[in-house]
């Protein structure tokens, strides 16, 4: 018999691991209640053009890393690589941004890159992001950006940097571009052969190789920053100002500019000071004109994603507690026929009036099943004997402290109840 192994760059979360992954989901959502960001859910495929025509043909995504298929009527679909289209994708689709209470959404799901798997990387990843449309205003940026920094915190993370640039709009890009192709041309043959492409095309991109030569380069390459029009200036002043009265630290760097086409003005990464090569644990920005290009309004939108597993590896790296593994609040031990015959009800007793309950059909000693109840960790064990069903009783063990008592049966809802 064949024996199946999973694809390589993908892994399984076993019941032993996803109470951590519950445990940081749980306090995104709570984050995204105190920001006021409502949840939205997108098919984990859409058409390939989409992301070609967001995340731009020349970002790391389209060329190398997509998963593409074509379906039975010959459509050319792919798995979706990012977030942020797809949620941009439905908001046109929808017209969201007519619809009051819409313009504020979060998501968490998995997503694909073709990608050399690596610790903290895989080929079906878990991202986490939010969307945050309607408004140009430098304070929403900053507001963003808190979001990230407030979820980083309450998951008890403190080593970890905030960075941020601006990289400017269409009005002062072109003469960015300019500088960055003057400046990398003479050292042509010494790049890569992505950034021998990318040059003339999309040059910011050079910035953010990963290539180590193309990287000493790039640290001395002209700065965005000198680059900015008034207007961009003031907001990116603006953003920073904010920042400061939060209490948010932060850092500039001028080499921020992303992996996708998308991004404008506001760029921010929160960079994990523990992890190597891949610590980046969240990462995003303004993307002012991508509504429109997708066929919507001219909607300004900002947003950041950042990936589960680096945030447990960095929670992990850091010691912090995910709280406890779930376990049963009783576990049912019964001796005797009449016994195992009422068992059934008594546990749908329990557990319709929300008592996490347990019990083991195939064990019929007191022995073993207690041996059971103490592998799963129950905080309490309930005997039932059949003399004890028959006189209304029942024995009620607290297996942390060894403590037990006889109850009546008939009041050990509302006993169990006032403990859970």
């Amino acid at each position: 018999m064949t024996k199946h192994k999973i694809p390589r760059g993908t892994y399984d979360i076993l019941p032993t691991e996803s109470y951590k992954w519950q445990y940081v989901q749980n306090i995104f959502r709570e984050v995204a209640k105190l920001y006021n960001f409502k949840e939205i859910v997108t098919p984990i495929f859409e058409t390939s053009a989409l992301f070609e025509r967001s995340v731009g043909d020349t970002s790391d995504i389209v060329e190398k890393e997509m998963y593409k298929f074509s379906d039975k009527k010959g459509r050319i679909l792919a798995l979706r690589p990012e977030g942020t289209a797809s949620v941009v994708r439905s908001l046109v689709e929808n017209n969201l941004d007519l619809q009051p209470n819409s313009s504020k959404v979060y998501y968490m799901g998995p997503m694909f890159r073709y990608d050399r798997p690596q610790k903290g990387r895989y080929r079906q990843f878990y991202q986490y992001g939010i969307e945050y449309f309607g408004s140009e205003n430098p304070l929403v940026d900053a507001q963003t950006i808190a979001f990230a920094d407030t979820f980083l915190k309450k998951v008890g993370l403190k080593n970890y940097n905030l960075e941020i640039n601006s990289i400017g709009n269409s009005n002062c890009s072109d003469d960015y571009d300019q500088a960055l192709v003057n400046y990398f041309k003479p050292h042509l043959n010494e790049l890569c052969n992505d950034c021998q492409r990318r040059i003339e095309k999309n040059p910011k991109r050079l910035l953010d190789c990963k290539n180590k030569t193309c990287k000493s380069f790039a640290v001395k390459a002209p700065s965005m920053l000198e680059y900015l029009d008034e207007e961009c200036k003031i907001h990116f002043e603006k953003v920073q100002e904010y920042l400061t009265k939060m209490n948010i630290d932060f850092i500039i760097n001028p080499l921020i500019v992303r992996g996708i086409d998308y991004y404008s003005q506001t760029a921010f990464e929160f960079i994990d000071t523990n992890l190597g090569a891949q610590n980046t644990l969240i990462g995003g920005g303004r993307y002012d004109g991508l509504v429109k290009q997708m066929g919507g309004r001219d909607v300004p939108g900002i947003g950041f994603a950042g990936g589960f597993e680096r945030l447990l590896l960095s929670m992990e790296a850091e010691s912090i507690s995910f709280g406890e593994e779930q376990k049963p609040n009783i576990f049912l031990v019964t001796l005797g026929e009449n016994a195992d015959e009422f068992a059934p009800s008594l546990l749908a007793k329990f557990r319709a009036n929300g008592i996490a309950s347990e019990f083991d059909p195939d064990k019929h000693s007191i022995k073993a099943q207690m041996k059971s109840a103490n592998r799963i960790n129950a905080d309490y064990v309930l005997i039932l004997g059949d003399d004890e069903l028959a006189n209304d009783k029942i024995n009620l063990k607290n297996m942390e402290t060894g403590e037990q008592a006889e109850i009546a049966l008939s009041e050990i809802i509302a006993k169990l109840k006032e403990k859970f």
